[in-house]
Parts: structure tokens; sequence; C-alpha cells
């Protein structure tokens, strides 16, 4: 019995590190059913993708309070499995990491943490995702999440800092992005600020924001200020408020945007305005039906002005 014992014991001390790491696959599968316009043509109907993705991600302990981490994110058209944001797998992130008391750095790519610290915040009734994600705010930064090095600071006193650098290789410019958080009984604010440094003909380009957000009781009120400049251009001012009403399973949603003429891109030369309300019904944590009607008028600027009546499903796993 004692060998037997000692075989055991053996056995689980060999397997112990094998059970140190997790391992999760996981995902959003996010279809609607719209009615849309677009610009001066017909009202047509189309089953929508909303940001569906596929994901795999895991951490393992390193022991001493230090954990080594990944994540892989690949977005893709729900009804046809074709890949979104380019042709290539794990087109939305691919990072490494190590997290300790001192924080955690990572490496590799992945969204612009500036956008997640306002914009994702504030478009809060479907996820900032489909025909009825935010339309006008400076999405330049969005270039910039590839091949970065990031670090996300502890937060101390309700505060915390993240940054990430791209070197930019010598196929595109350098970039830089930053935050700063501060969170407490239901109260959030961000600063935040991303930069593209000049590269070949590419003038350089920066964005300032300020975000805040609110949960008190059934209420969320969340809201966010940016302002892009663009080297050789006219700056460009951005808002968006938005507000939710929780009553049992169901959310009331509003949504509304603008922003002044300016910049280099499709603003250049007039200002633009969006606004949506929506409904979600919680059929479970994970579970959500939905509908919601959206419109984006872009004051002849050129660019077709786009409404859509939607009720979707979206369900992560």
């Amino acid at each position: 019995m004692k060998k037997i014992a000692l075989v055991a014991a053996l056995a689980a001390t060999a397997a112990a590190p094998a059970f140190a790491q997790s391992v999760t696959l996981w995902g959003r599968i996010n279809t609607s059913v719209e009615s849309q316009k677009i610009g001066s043509a017909d009202r047509k109907s189309v089953v929508q993708n909303n940001g569906s993705r596929l994901g795999f991600k895991g951490t393992e302990d390193l022991g001493g309070g230090l954990k080594a981490g990944f994540n892989l994110e690949h977005g893709l058209n729900s009804d046809t499995g074709a890949a979104t944001e380019g042709t290539t797998f794990w087109n939305r992130q691919a990072s490494v990491e190590l997290t300790g008391s001192f924080g955690t750095i990572r490496l590799g790519n992945w969204f612009p943490d500036s956008y997640f610290s306002s914009v994702d915040r504030t478009s809060n009734h479907n996820h900032d995702t489909g025909t009825s994600s935010d339309a006008l705010f400076s999405s330049f930064g969005f270039g910039a999440r590839t091949n970065k090095v990031g670090y996300f600071s502890p937060t101390m006193g309700g505060f915390n800092f993240i940054g990430s650098v791209r070197a930019g290789e010598g196929t595109g410019p350098r970039g830089y992005d930053l935050s700063v958080n501060y969170e407490v009984a239901g109260l959030h604010v961000a600063g935040t600020f991303a930069q593209n440094n000049k590269f070949g003909a590419t003038a350089k380009r920066k964005a300032y924001g300020l975000e805040a957000d609110y949960g008190f009781g059934p209420f969320l009120v969340t809201g966010y200020y940016q302002r892009e400049e663009v080297d050789g251009f006219r700056a460009r001012d951005i808002g968006r408020v938005s507000a939710m009403y929780t009553l049992g399973q169901s959310e009331f949603h509003i949504n509304v945007g603008g922003t002044k003429a300016g910049s280099d891109a499709e603003f250049r030369t007039g200002g633009a305005k969006q606004y949506t309300a929506g409904y979600n019904y919680n059929l479970s944590k994970r579970t959500k039906i939905y509908g919601f009607y959206t419109k984006t008028d872009y004051n002849g600027l050129g660019q077709a002005d786009f409404s859509s009546l939607a009720a979707g499903i979206r369900h992560n796993f």
C-alpha cells in the first residue's frame, strides 16, 4: 500500500504543471435581419453579420504570482464564414503576455485600448458592431494595432494606465496609443491619446479623447468627446452620448453622435450626425434578442446617407 501511495503521489506531482494551464474556446455569433436604405437607392432586405468572432485564449500559472497568457481572435461573417477585416486568420488579435504584480506586458497585435476606454463603452447597445456601430469617431488608430508592445498597469486607488507602441517596421508609421482610466462606485472616467507619425506622403495624425460613464440603479449614461488633428488640415471634433434603462430582462437604449467638418478624409468639407434607438431582451447571460433603428446623415458630403431597421440574435459562447 505504501508503494502504491508513493507512485500515486509522484504521478500527481508530475501531472500538476499540466493542470496549471487553462485554454478556452470562445466566440460570438451575432446576426440580424435588416431593412436597409443607402442614399437614394431602394430599400433592401439583408441578413447582416454584426461582428461575429471566434477565439482561443489561455493562461498558465508560472508560480510566484507570475502568469503567462495568449489570445487569438478571428473575425468572421456569420452568413458565409469569410474572414472580416482582411483575409488573414486571427485578424482581430494575436498576442502573448506576462502578468505579475508589476502589471502586464503584451506583445502582438490587438485593437487600440484608447478605443476600448472610450468609444466601445459609449456604443454599448450592440457592442459597437454591425450597421449601428459608431460611424463618426476617428478610427485611424485601428491601423496601429499590428505588431505592438504594450503595458497594462495594476489598478491602484481606482486608477490604471495602458500604453502601447508600434515600431512601424519600415512598412508603416510609428504609432502610440495611451489611456488613463479611473473607476469607482459605478463611475468610469478615461483620458485617451493616439498618434501615427508621418510616413511617406501620409500626414501625422493625432486624436485626443475624454470619456465618462455612470451607472446608478437601472440607468447607465455615457458619453465621449474626441478631437482629431491631421497635419495640414482643419481639426475635427466628434462627440457622442448614450443612455440605457434596464427593466428586468429588458434594456432600452438611445445613442446620438455628431462630428464637425475637418480632417483629410470623408468629413473634410462637412459634418455628420448619427442616432440609434434600440431594445435588447436578455434570454440569458449569453443570449440576447434585439431590435434597433439607426440612421447616419452625412449632410451631402459625397457619402450616401444610411438607415436600417433591424432585428437580431446575439449569442456568446
